[in-house]
């Protein structure tokens, strides 16, 4: 069975609202730790928000090895509101929970959702998230919305599985559901 990887930018304050404003400084020295995580999946998954936001600046970028790759995968969307999609998209059908659960049971290489918002309180009260990838950048943003915040709480407890500090001053994090809990 292919893993769900929750992959999010943090800043230092918790805020993961438009890393695009606040993390840019920082991800060019981190592009090929982030690129090469990327290589690890052949699908994304994203919530209506976070595609919304995506599709209308990330489709647009061309030459750009990471957001090529990015641009090249198959993504799936979940959303009780849009009606069709672009960008390689597909809407999951029905339940978004169940059409989840389908999706990590074909084949294929593990797939990433990229932004932590309102659709990972149903991906976390069924268990379906395997790991979180967390990115934390050495900048406080001060206001936006925070990790987790949309969750509500049912946040599993975690389990630190890797660490690594890049030459930016970015740290990856690799947590895990902990069975203990």
């Amino acid at each position: 069975m292919r893993k769900l990887v929750e992959a999010t930018f943090v800043s230092l304050d918790g805020v993961i609202e438009a890393p695009e404003r606040w993390a840019m400084p920082f991800f060019g020295g981190a592009k090929d730790h982030f690129l090469a995580e990327l290589n690890r999946f052949d699908a994304l998954l994203l919530g209506r928000a976070t595609y919304e936001t995506f599709a209308a600046t990330w489709s647009q970028i061309k030459g750009d090895s990471y957001f090529d790759k990015i641009n090249s995968l198959p993504k799936f969307v979940a959303s009780k509101t849009l009606k069709d999609t672009t960008w390689n998209s597909t809407l999951l059908p029905g339940d978004a929970a169940e059409a989840v659960r389908r999706l990590k049971a074909q084949p294929g290489k593990d797939i990433v959702k990229y932004g932590t918002g309102s659709f990972d309180r149903t991906l976390i009260e069924h268990g379906l998230i395997d790991e979180f990838h967390l990115s934390i950048f050495p900048i406080t943003v001060g206001t936006g919305r925070r990790l987790f915040q949309d969750v509500g709480p049912n946040i599993p407890k975690l389990k630190l599985t890797e660490t690594k500090a890049l030459d930016s001053g970015v740290v990856a994090l690799t947590y895990v559901p902990d069975s203990r809990s």
